[in-house]
């Protein structure tokens, strides 16, 4: 989005402080098939939701930071979006994203689905891993959804471990159970650093951002099958004063019939998508929103690279 690029230089607005001795801190990267639970557990982990979740597939469209600072180690999460075959240009620019923090991040964390045997789409991850240096952690997450013989499915996943001499962690990150198994393994596997960001700050985006993500989640939530993918949220223009926030966002879709389902009958859908969102916003900045939604059409906007790179969406280094 283009309000990214709005984020002011970091020494001017944070102080950081001396991290103590022993101190520990890296970055981590949550890589996976689509729909894993990459965001839902890089929420759990930094406490507070700031990448959007939902059933429909590759929600993740941006390397989004999360920050976990405890008294021993600053965990910089990177949550990339799920690795799968693209059909579109952006479909081809959030893989090679996703693929290039394998090889710059500290840490790995691959997320499986651990309520179904490994499959095709982990093996081709597998082969991506295959050659980094960068030290796996495999996790199993969804361990709440297991079925009551799960001992094949675990198995399939501890072949793939053995075979690389990877850590093993299973555990749910919609109940929480097992996660703090995880978090000290990744602790364990940080070199001594010191604190990249303030240690209250739990990501490095821009509320504006967020905001864009939280309308796009609700559209995920709320709309057809068709919709999702094709819907993109930039934000116009955002006014605050003491007692309330006005926030004016467009949602971008490639065609007059998908306008036409988000708008709904009589303007019903949008109302639905602009109340949810305004709920989620107002969780974020703990205030009131006004919040103004309009939708456009932008033909073929996911194969325009020049749409993209307005969108926000581009090859990051």
């Amino acid at each position: 989005m283009n309000d990214q690029e709005e984020t002011f230089p970091q020494s001017e607005i944070f102080t950081i402080p001396q991290a103590p001795p022993g101190f520990k801190s890296g970055f981590v990267g949550i890589i996976g098939r689509p729909n894993v639970g990459k965001s839902t557990l890089m929420n759990l982990l930094v406490g507070q939701k700031i990448a959007i979740t939902s059933p429909v597939a590759q929600t993740t469209r941006n390397r989004l930071r999360g920050i976990l600072t405890t008294d021993k180690a600053q965990i910089i999460f990177v949550d990339t979006p799920g690795i799968h075959k693209p059909h579109h240009r952006l479909g081809e620019v959030l893989v090679q994203n996703a693929q290039s923090a394998i090889q710059s991040v500290d840490v790995l964390v691959f997320l499986v689905d651990a309520s179904q045997e490994a499959g095709g789409g982990d093996r081709f991850i597998v082969e991506l891993l295959e050659k980094t240096k960068t030290p796996v952690i495999l996790g199993l997450n969804k361990s709440d959804l297991q079925p009551t013989d799960f001992q094949l499915i675990d198995d399939s996943y501890s072949q793939i471990a053995n075979t690389f001499n990877w850590h093993l962690v299973k555990f749910s990150a919609l109940t929480g159970a097992g996660v703090e198994t995880l978090q000290d393994l990744l602790i364990s596997k940080l070199e001594p650093g010191p604190y990249y960001y303030p240690p209250d700050l739990v990501t490095d985006q821009p509320e504006r951002f967020i905001m864009s993500e939280l309308i796009r989640e609700q559209i995920l939530l709320l709309t057809r099958e068709e919709v999702p993918h094709s819907v993109a949220v930039t934000m116009e223009k955002v006014e605050e004063t003491p007692t309330i926030t006005r926030v004016w966002a467009v949602i971008h879709v490639e065609r007059d019939s998908q306008k036409g389902i988000l708008i709904g009958k009589g303007g019903g859908m949008l109302k639905a998508i602009g109340s949810a969102a305004r709920e989620q916003m107002q969780k974020l900045i703990a205030g009131k929103i006004y919040l103004e939604l309009f939708v456009k059409v932008q033909p073929k906007w996911r194969q325009s690279r020049l749409r993209l790179a307005e969108f926000g969406y581009k090859v990051e280094e």
